[in-house]
């Protein structure tokens, strides 16, 4: 079973507030170890799974592209419950600026699915 997934982040508060917005994660208490600067929060979901978001002054220079993806983590899949769930969550992240990265669509094995970016252009897949 996996226990958490962890995303660093070049600003932790604007990617705590886009996780608690959009998907409803709850943020625990910010950790902050003051001797290496290293901050993170847990965001917890209703079903048990939970996100740590990490910052720190040693992990610099994304490599994220809205135009090329690389080797590691792909994206990050958030189950929202229905096809009218996954069109209206993506059409109000769209409206809010945020990048599309694949419109909704039944994809070749079944998946009904949408793409988006988050704020530091990690791929967030929205689905059923």
């Amino acid at each position: 079973m996996i226990h958490h997934t962890a995303v660093w982040a070049a600003d932790l508060e604007k990617m705590k507030d886009f996780y608690s917005q959009y998907f409803g994660g709850v943020p625990g208490a910010i950790y902050h170890n003051r001797k290496t600067g290293f901050k993170s929060y847990f965001l917890a979901f209703g079903d048990g799974s939970r996100l740590e978001l990490m910052q720190s002054p040693a992990v610099t220079g994304a490599r994220n592209s809205a135009d090329k993806e690389l080797l590691g983590l792909a994206h990050i899949s958030f189950s929202v419950g229905s096809v009218a769930a996954v069109d209206e969550l993506t059409s109000r992240l769209v409206q809010d600026g945020y990048a599309l990265a694949g419109a909704p669509r039944t994809t070749g094995d079944g998946y009904y699915e949408s793409c988006v970016f988050d704020p530091e252009l990690n791929r967030i897949e929205i689905t059923v």
